[in-house]
């Protein structure tokens, strides 16, 4: 199983500095590939802005945005800015696309949240339509430029549930889900629905797999800044439940992570993407002991 990485962009110490320094490590550890993820309100910032950084900082790590929230946008304008990171990173990029799950996100740049899983579908087509060269509308120019990998870059679906898997099916290279807390077992079922959704929908090759979770190696007080992190992060949903789910946060020990990721690992995982609570550098160079543990 590949181990990919997040990088900590909902920390509101996120400054150059980390940028250039978890790229820098992430590349020379032993990861796969670096990801980042989408959000308007809050302290982040722009996922495009990290990830053209992050293609330009590294040389071997797939790059990974995960996910664009695409009926937020202009499907042209994603395809466009998708095939940029693609030449700029020499066809390293992976996107991972979905509907996200945050109304206000959409209500603050203007964009509709209804029909959302529908624009989607639609918008898939539209990348792919543009990424083969095939002007937005007749008569117009062809929108470039064209990406480095052939046809565009492999799409991944933030799909959850079994119709949102049934249209991934139609139109995806795989899934990238996420367990919380680092639990298999969800990671099992969301694995089993899409292989049901892929066999349903006549794909000849089974989808891809990837899963993720939220961690913390800190030198201090990893169990605190992991549980206080998934409070801050889930307080959209209410102080109650987002306390509630942040009390069953484990992965916040070398042993803890290293049990999740054997456990996920037998499941038939291809990828698995490790997201942080903090952005100490600590969280990037005591993962990449643990993975070299690992073998």
């Amino acid at each position: 199983m590949k181990i990919g990485i997040c990088l900590p962009y909902m920390e509101r110490e996120y400054d150059r500095a980390v940028t250039l320094d978890w790229c820098r490590a992430i590349d020379a550890g032993p990861f796969s590939s670096l990801s980042c993820g989408e959000r308007i309100t809050g302290p982040t910032q722009d996922m495009r802005i990290l990830m053209a950084a992050a293609a330009a900082l590294t040389e071997r790590v797939r790059i990974v945005p995960s996910l664009y929230v695409l009926p937020m946008h202009s499907a042209v304008s994603a395809a466009k800015e998708i095939a940029s990171l693609d030449v700029l990173s020499a066809g390293r990029v992976t996107v991972t696309v979905g509907v996200g799950g945050r109304e206000h996100d959409y209500r603050a740049i203007g964009a509709r949240f209804d029909r959302r899983f529908e624009r989607l579908d639609e918008q898939v087509e539209v990348l792919r339509k543009i990424w083969r060269g095939e002007a937005p509308f007749e008569g117009a120019d062809p929108v470039g430029p064209l990406p480095f990998q052939k046809g565009g870059p492999p799409i991944l679906a933030g799909a959850m549930g079994p119709k949102s898997m049934a249209r991934a099916a139609r139109w995806a290279d795989g899934i990238y889900g996420f367990t919380m807390n680092a639990d298999p077992a969800p990671v099992a079922h969301s694995f089993a629905q899409a292989d049901e959704a892929w066999q349903k929908a006549g794909r000849s090759e089974a989808p891809r797999r990837l899963t993720g979770f939220w961690y913390s190696l800190s030198r201090r007080d990893p169990e605190s800044k992991l549980r206080n992190y998934v409070e801050q992060y889930l307080a959209i949903l209410g102080k109650d439940v987002a306390k509630a789910v942040a009390g069953t946060m484990r992965t916040s020990s070398e042993s803890a992570v290293m049990r999740a990721l054997d456990a996920i690992e037998e499941l038939g995982c291809e990828e698995l993407f490790l997201v942080p609570a903090t952005c100490e550098l600590a969280e990037v160079d005591r993962a990449s002991e643990l993975i070299a543990r690992r073998g």
